[in-house]
């Protein structure tokens, strides 16, 4: 697929680990690319990561804006053609609020500011909770699911950003607004490093190699690698069918002994501090009581939770890699950056 003309794109949290690989892809692209970060005493460090990625930097600015704060939006976005929105706050008591606000404050601002399209980086979450038999038994979740935000256990990171995508949907539908939005639904992110930098799912790796998860739990997740999610973005920001679409962006599914096994085969000595030895799911039960982020897991606990990326790639023509590549590729950067 075509990456289109260079046209003016905005990314927003552009300190973060999807961010970062993003504007990479946009640069090399030849895209002018802006990203949003919360305070500009971060470019220094922000520019030397990208720099071993990209020799693009030149058409990089970046623009100090704060999700909470309107301070800034209209400058960062006048003149921008895409936005690519993915910043979203991981913790904190306003989580909810902060996800929701934030969004929409994108959203209005890029309304105003003329902004053709808007690409919301949702989450899986969004989608793999639906109400109990709304599935048939084996049928993947497709797009159409969403989250019930009734059910028991529901976290407050699940429901943040279920309910931001919802408020976005919401918010084009109205006649007044002239903005198209396109909502992706990453499933559990795995790949490499950037220069060291890596999300808190890559962080599992990082803690299993070093020891940090003695039992695993009976949970498993559908695995997308950070550089098809950073395509399947930037399909969606021009296709022209994209328009008015969620798409899932999820692979093979894996439990998390599955992972502990594929590090501890794949780099041996390296790898002594894997372990392989499964948590009974009565002591996860017993830890949630006292974590709220533990708690929030509980229910997946057996539960294999298949994503379908079907219509990405039917409308999009993207296929995801095989997730033992995504797996190797960030214990390979983890090990080399240690």
């Amino acid at each position: 697929m075509s990456t289109a003309d260079p046209a003016t794109v905005l990314v927003t949290g552009g300190t973060g680990y999807l961010a970062g690989w993003t504007i990479i892809r946009l640069l090399e692209n030849g895209h002018r690319v802006r990203a949003t970060v919360r305070s500009m005493n971060s470019e220094a460090e922000l520019r030397t990561r990208l720099a071993q990625y990209t020799s693009g930097l030149a058409r990089l600015k970046l623009y100090s804006a704060d999700l909470l704060k309107d301070d800034g939006w209209a400058d960062a976005l006048e003149g921008v053609d895409y936005v690519l929105h993915q910043a979203s706050p991981m913790s904190g008591k306003d989580l909810i609020s902060a996800a929701r606000d934030g969004t929409m404050r994108v959203l209005k601002a890029s309304a105003v500011a003329g902004v053709r399209r808007v690409v919301l980086t949702s989450s899986g979450l969004a989608a793999s909770r639906p109400t109990p038999g709304s599935i048939p038994p084996g049928q993947p979740i497709d797009e159409s699911s969403w989250t019930d935000l009734d059910q028991p256990a529901v976290g407050d990171y699940m429901r943040a950003k279920t309910l931001a995508e919802l408020d976005a949907w919401a918010f084009v539908g109205r006649p007044d607004i002239d903005l198209e939005l396109v909502t992706i639904l990453p499933g559990f992110i795995q790949g490499p490093a950037l220069a060291g930098l890596y999300s808190d799912s890559v962080g599992l790796i990082a803690n299993m190699l070093r020891g940090k998860m003695p039992a695993l739990p009976n949970i498993g997740l559908g695995i997308v690698d950070i550089r098809d999610l950073v395509d399947l973005h930037i399909r969606a920001m021009v296709a022209p069918e994209a328009a008015g679409q969620r798409f899932i962006a999820s692979g093979d599914f894996l439990w998390f002994l599955d992972i502990a096994r594929i590090l501890k085969e794949t780099f041996g000595a390296q790898a002594s501090k894997v372990s392989v030895r499964r948590l009974p799911d009565w002591l996860f039960k017993l830890i949630g009581v006292f974590n709220p982020q533990v708690a929030g897991m509980v229910p997946e606990l057996g539960r294999t939770t298949e994503l379908s990326s079907d219509k990405a790639h039917r409308l999009l023509g993207w296929t995801p890699r095989p997730a033992l590549d995504s797996i190797v590729a960030a214990g390979e950067s983890l090990s080399s950056a240690a």
